[in-house]
């Protein structure tokens, strides 16, 4: 028996079942996963601030302030996490958000090596790297 013969079900043995159809079902199922997922993380964080916010004073809109700097990294978001700190909270989701398209491109490396397309394999790692790049390493 060769290794493309079909076998007693009969498919091949090279066939893995990664199908354009089941990666873009795949791929979907994960997007809406990370966008419910980052809502639901965020709505809590908004929840936890808005019931730790009732006696401050009102927001000054007149001026722009932006984020501390504890929650400009991803540890400092963990650390404000781990002491409960609601803003900490909201930047997760916000973090999760971003991560669920960069997600997509390495589930779509992973489908595409399956389904044994080098050139999207190629395209999608170049994807990949430049988003990690800019993510995390550019200034």
């Amino acid at each position: 028996m060769s290794p493309a013969a079909p076998n007693s079900n009969g498919t091949s043995l090279h066939d893995t079942g990664w199908t354009d159809q089941r990666v873009e079902t795949l791929v979907g199922i994960m997007l809406r996963t990370g966008v419910l997922l980052a809502a639901a993380i965020v709505l809590i964080g908004g929840v936890l601030y808005l019931g730790q916010q009732h006696n401050a004073p009102r927001p000054d809109y007149q001026h722009f302030h932006g984020e501390p700097p504890a929650y400009t990294t991803v540890s400092g978001v963990l650390r404000g996490i781990l002491n409960f700190d609601p803003r900490a909270v909201i930047m997760l989701g916000l973090l999760v958000l971003i991560a669920t398209p960069v997600a997509r491109v390495g589930m779509c490396i992973v489908g595409f090596f399956f389904e044994r397309d080098r050139m999207y394999v190629a395209v999608s790692t170049i994807v990949l790297l430049i988003l990690l790049y800019s993510l995390f390493l550019h200034k």
